[in-house]
């Protein structure tokens, strides 16, 4: 079944739809569910699928030569790319769907591909109507490389499909048998990629799923983290360095310096790379007149499952090879893992708070959502309309939450010069009983529990 792509999917057949032929590209990060998504789309309509392998152009064509025959299709050993996308269309009639996965790699091998494409869909002769999806897991060579490598050829692309995280409320549908508590816990490590959710099973418990389908050296998910910066960076040893220190709290660039001793400059062009995968993200606390107190600019891993990775198993690979998996749990993991998990609450409240907003059931309607960083606390989130009425937030996801945590809040609302019109507290236990009374008498502070979400 495939969750919340409703939009996409609309996207997609909106441009079937058209009258002639089209050559869109879609990409995402892996995992997350641009295969799904175009199988989904092709179900009923004629098509072609191939995933092109990493290889010479002329292996390329070897095996999309023995795939057309184990489909029926009469080819030689070696046909050129312009008489394969012949003998596809030629099979059936209507407007044909030709998906190239991972199409980066024919077009690295390869110059004359898009050429050959792009000379085929819009030739004249060619009456055949055609919608081609061209899909990739490469997002930095996509956003940064790709226009450069095809040239002329981009100005024939029809549009562009970037595929994003699923919400919260996916993984809700996608595991009816979870608590809500374990639901969140589930996207702390999987993210919104529903092709690590695959790899879950919500009849067992969250501990069971992290030991059977993680820990265990069997397992898919169990170098997982790891391949996805190997399978499309060089130097290894660097990037596992950064993304081992960043999970360990150098948030900064000068504390990843201390810690590393790579030079500042090396340290930035290595976390560009890791950027433009959106493995990594660059952090700015949101713009208030209380910049004196607010920490400039901190990196996160932006990735849950490769975060996951770094902050419990890089660090123990040796201890995850002689401890039993329930051992390492017990000692890795079940002591911090409510402390790892509060980060991604934080992130679930503020999907609710914006999906509230979209509905018109909040006093204001903002316009963007963000959190302040400051240099002795934070707010987990901020919000503001144009008018400059400003909704402030916290998320507690580790103990039941008081009026002290309350008071707390607007200390910091006060560092960051801040009046705040509204005050949402978000917590996954309780709210003490002087927290409940104050917020009978104060209309504008709301407590949200989590099975309110």
């Amino acid at each position: 079944m495939l969750f919340g792509r409703t939009s996409e999917l609309k996207y997609l057949n909106s441009y079937y739809d058209r009258d002639g032929s089209q050559i869109l590209v879609v990409y995402g990060q892996k995992h997350i569910g641009k295969t799904a998504l175009v199988r989904e789309f092709m179900k009923d309509k004629p098509g072609y699928y191939y995933l092109a392998r990493a290889c010479s152009e002329r292996e390329q064509s070897y095996q999309w030569c023995r795939q057309l025959q184990r489909d029926g299709y009469e080819t030689e050993q070696f046909m050129s790319f312009h008489d394969i996308f012949a003998k596809i269309t030629r099979r059936s009639n209507g407007k044909k769907v030709l998906v190239i996965d991972e199409f980066q790699n024919i077009v690295r091998a390869s110059d004359r591909f898009m050429k050959e494409l792009v000379s085929f869909v819009h030739s004249q002769w060619n009456r055949d109507e055609m919608m081609v999806v061209l899909c990739s897991s490469s997002i930095g060579w996509i956003e940064n490389s790709m226009i450069t490598r095809i040239g002329e050829a981009a100005y024939e692309l029809s549009g562009f499909l970037k595929i994003r995280e699923l919400l919260f409320e996916d993984i809700i549908q996608k595991f009816p048998n979870f608590r809500i508590e374990e639901c969140v816990e589930a996207y702390a490590i999987l993210g919104g990629f529903p092709g690590l959710w695959n790899q879950f099973d919500d009849r067992l418990t969250i501990q069971q799923n992290i030991c059977r389908n993680i820990l265990d050296s069997d397992s898919f998910l169990f170098e997982e983290g790891e391949r996805m910066l190997t399978d499309q960076l060089r130097e290894p040893g660097v990037y596992n360095t950064i993304m081992a220190s960043i999970a360990a709290g150098s948030h900064k660039l000068n504390n990843l310096y201390l810690h590393t001793e790579f030079s500042r400059a090396k340290i930035s062009v290595y976390l560009k790379n890791l950027i433009e995968l959106e493995l990594v993200e660059k952090v700015f606390s949101y713009d208030t007149e209380g910049r004196e107190n607010v920490q400039k600019g901190i990196y996160r891993i932006s990735h849950p499952f490769v975060e996951f990775y770094y902050t419990y198993m890089y660090p123990y690979l040796s201890d995850l090879q002689t401890l039993s998996v329930g051992e390492f749990y017990n000692r890795y993991i079940m002591p911090d893992f409510r402390r790892y998990v509060t980060g991604y609450f934080k992130k679930v409240c503020r999907q609710h708070l914006t999906k509230m907003n979209n509905r018109h059931k909040l006093p204001i309607d903002f316009d963007i959502v963000g959190e302040w960083i400051g240099k002795a606390g934070e707010l987990d989130i901020i919000a503001r309309d144009e008018d400059g009425r400003t909704l402030i937030g916290l998320c507690n996801w580790e103990r039941p939450m008081t009026y002290e945590d309350y008071e707390e809040l607007l200390g910091y609302a006060k560092k960051a010069k801040i009046n705040a019109d509204y005050v949402y507290m978000y917590t996954a236990f309780r709210f003490d009983e002087k927290l409940n009374l104050e917020a009978k008498v104060k209309p504008n502070l709301k407590l949200v529990q989590i099975s309110d979400l």
